[in-house]
């Protein structure tokens, strides 16, 4: 009996150990969830505040580098071969990033001939920094295709460019007016998330000749090209957005080209299928997008960069340059000009009067080291050690009157996205 009574105590006794024990665990633990040391869920209103992934991207910084680098698209289509790889020599320097394309509707033959001329350039293949592509987009001018070879461009300089601060698209038809010191130094001094892209939001007469109508594009689909046709019906302005509309030529930051790829918050793919539709879409959507987001209004620098002579009213296409423009393109101190005719006189004094550039040859600058001096010399002997070396020249002086005049006004901020 005696055996029996102490058994009972010993299980009584655990029991309460165990239920002691018990009590503890919890008591540590509603006090470690009251000062915050374990997670809960509160179910109190004051305390719920919605999380969405948009508040928790940041617009990418810029880069620190001292002299900031370049990403060039040029494009250019059928018989433009020999253009185009007349202004990739006029524009190379191997701190930039440079994607050439020429489109469906030129020959097979043509696009092999500029694909074996990269591949077989020495400078070109020893530095890695130009890419043809090869799988060629069909583009329309008037139509959305050349919005999207130009964030096709875009897309390949982002993931092979490596490091680079603004991204300008140009044409086989575009020539420089400064050498790339003189824009590399000059760019140097100013923030690099200013986006250079000529802009309004006065539609204007556009508002009926291009919004309201719908088009079709057939280089969307087709692989012969073809002009844009038109739909019967008409559709109303858009309410989600605000159209805006300027030249098809730029200068945009990397954080901006990255926001229209990635759209964290949906309104560049939004905006993009909308131009779909819309006649020469690539003077609206990058201008649209810009000035839609919160992040980007205020960034933009309304200039295009370029020198282009139009009618008044302008038409839709520009005259072409000839030798009677060089001196209104110089004093424009725009560092681009267009549009150049094939192998155009006024070409070969821009040359020899600002770029110092040969026949063929590469535009002398600190990266330069001349055989023996020679400045005519088309394979250059350089070290990668001088690259980052500029010798900047009285281009610099124009396109920092330009800049700074764009800068300094006092209206500037009153033209951003207006």
């Amino acid at each position: 009996m005696e055996t029996n009574k102490q058994q009972k105590k010993k299980k009584w006794f655990l029991s309460l150990v165990f239920s002691l024990l018990l009590s503890s665990v919890l008591i540590l633990v509603s006090l470690s969830s009251s000062f915050g040391v374990l997670p809960v869920y509160r179910t109190s209103a004051d305390n719920q505040q919605p999380v969405f992934v948009e508040s928790k991207l940041r617009i990418p910084s810029t880069s620190t580098n001292p002299i900031p680098r370049l990403a060039y698209l040029i494009s250019g289509s059928i018989g433009d071969g020999e253009s185009l790889k007349r202004t990739l020599r006029a524009l190379y320097h191997p701190l930039n990033q440079y994607v050439v394309h020429l489109d469906l509707e030129a020959s097979a033959a043509e696009r092999l001939d500029l694909a074996n001329f990269v591949r077989d350039d020495p400078v070109y293949a020893k530095v890695g920094n130009v890419r043809v592509v090869v799988r060629a987009n069909l583009v329309t001018y008037r139509g959305p295709t050349m919005v999207t070879n130009t964030l096709h461009a875009a897309a390949i300089l982002l993931k092979e460019g490596g490091e680079w601060d603004w991204f300008i698209n140009l044409s086989a038809s575009d020539y420089p007016l400064v050498t790339q010191d003189d824009l590399l130094h000059t760019l140097s001094t100013i923030p690099r998330h200013l986006n250079f892209i000529e802009h309004t939001g006065d539609i204007g007469w556009k508002e009926y000749q291009r919004a309201k109508p719908v088009i079709i594009d057939p280089g969307l689909y087709s692989l012969q090209k073809s002009d844009v046709f038109w739909v019967t019906e008409k559709r109303s302005v858009p309410t989600a957005f605000r159209l805006f509309t300027g030249s098809a030529w730029m200068m945009l930051s990397r954080p901006f080209i990255e926001y229209c790829l990635w759209g964290w918050d949906n309104l560049p793919r939004t905006v993009l299928m909308y131009y779909a539709n819309f006649l020469s879409s690539p003077e609206g959507y990058f201008h649209t997008v810009i000035c839609n987001a919160e992040e980007f209004r205020n960034t933009t620098v309304n200039h295009d960069l370029h020198f282009i002579s139009w009618d008044n009213p302008p038409k839709q296409h520009p005259h072409f340059l000839i030798v009677d423009d060089y001196q209104r393109m110089v004093d424009s101190n725009a560092p681009f000009a267009r549009k150049f005719g094939r192998n155009e006189t006024v070409l070969d004094k821009i040359d020899a009067e600002l770029l110092g550039r040969a026949a063929d040859g590469f535009v002398p600058g600190g990266w330069f080291d001349n055989i023996e001096g020679n400045t005519n010399a088309t394979t250059p002997h350089y070290t990668l050690t001088n690259i980052t070396t500029l010798r900047p020249g009285p281009g610099a002086e124009r396109i920092k009157t330009l800049i700074v005049g764009l800068l300094s006004v006092e209206d500037f901020h009153a033209k951003q996205c207006t």
